[in-house]
């Protein structure tokens, strides 16, 4: 029997409503899709981020560093277990590296007065952990001028027999990158170099102040991209030596807070006061297939897992231009190393006098 509401209606009528219903449920289909789509962009997103700070070296070179199954693993195993250099410079050699007077620019420090200074940023566009832009105090500080380089990062190797960054090969500075920053660090070995020195990694509030001054500029120079003034976005294709963006210091004449190489801090990733970003973001994770199903279609998912992110600074030579903006905070793991992962090191003056 035909319903009394539907029998009323002309075939018209119905014709119509079958249309109506028919876009809606079309509608309704599309929308789950396009909202599945972008979950899975997202999460994508999340996953080769987090997948950009294992790398150790530019995907477009890949067929440069094509290795047997587990290889990449078992040299990353063999490294870590040395604890001692194999082989190093001998004193001779390594002054013999640089002259007196480059050995004693690289070794130069800034001095930051104390003072408050803007940290942060307010704007919508920002990553919601650069956010609320806020005042921060700091006591007057020193901070190195330069990243720390290979050349005196192998200062360090020879007096301590530390073993030498993955790059290295035989123990020696890669050709032609003495004086570029030394890459392919962990945090536990920048805490290291910077104890070696009798000095210490900056927090990230003492990098963001060297870097910007007290006016919360955007990047070191001012509020305008200026890709003549810093090294990013692939337009060199690596780092480059620390001493050429002479037009891209910050206030205090500190060099490389924008490009480069990405810096480690001292600070773990926490949320600022007042914070609007998920709590989840703050989360350490790692790539791990859950099944073997998972594993077989080489499919993973973002696990949560013990430990802390430590803040990294500056973008680099691998970064989008906004990444190398003064408040822009990037993270990693502590025991993460790459070939834009580099540091300079930070000096309480009260502790010097």
């Amino acid at each position: 029997m035909v319903p009394q509401y539907q029998s009323n209606m002309s075939a018209g009528e119905r014709e119509k409503r079958k249309r109506y219903l028919a876009a809606t449920l079309i509608t309704c289909i599309s929308a789950a899709v396009i909202f599945g789509v972008l979950h899975v962009v997202d999460l994508g997103a999340n996953r080769m981020a987090d997948m950009r700070d294992r790398a150790t070296y530019d995907l477009a070179d890949m067929k440069d560093h094509i290795r047997a199954a587990g290889e990449d693993i078992t040299r990353h195993r063999i490294h870590e277990s040395q604890k001692r250099a194999q082989k190093v410079y001998q004193w001779n050699e390594l002054e013999a590296l640089l002259t007196a007077e480059q050995w004693q620019e690289l070794d130069a420090m800034v001095t930051i007065p104390a003072g408050d200074f803007l940290m942060g940023t307010d704007s919508e566009r920002s990553d919601k952990f650069n956010r609320p832009q806020h005042t921060v105090f700091l006591p007057e500080y020193k901070i190195d001028k330069y990243p720390v380089t290979h050349a005196e990062f192998a200062k360090f190797v020879v007096a301590t027999k530390y073993r030498p960054p993955l790059d290295w090969k035989d123990g020696s500075i890669p050709d032609g990158k003495t004086q570029y920053p030394v890459t392919m660090v962990t945090w536990y070995d920048a805490v290291s170099y910077c104890r070696f020195k009798e000095k210490r990694l900056p927090t990230e509030a003492e990098w963001e102040k060297a870097a910007r001054g007290t006016d919360g500029r955007r990047w070191p120079w001012g509020n305008q991209m200026d890709a003549s003034r810093l090294n990013t976005y692939y337009h060199v294709g690596s780092s480059n030596e620390v001493t050429t963006y002479k037009t891209g210091v910050s206030p205090y004449g500190v060099y490389d807070m924008a490009g480069n190489v990405s810096e480690w801090t001292a600070s773990d990733f926490l949320p600022y006061d007042g914070s609007v970003a998920a709590v989840d973001a703050f989360q350490p994770k790692k790539v791990q297939a859950m099944t073997a199903e998972d594993r077989a279609l080489k499919v993973a998912d973002l696990v949560a897992v013990e430990g802390v992110y430590k803040v990294r600074r500056g973008g680099s030579w691998k970064s989008d231009p906004f990444s190398t903006a003064v408040y822009h905070r990037n993270f990693s793991m502590p025991y993460y190393a790459s070939d834009f992962f580099g540091f300079r090191c930070a000096a309480t003056v009260a502790d010097i006098n």
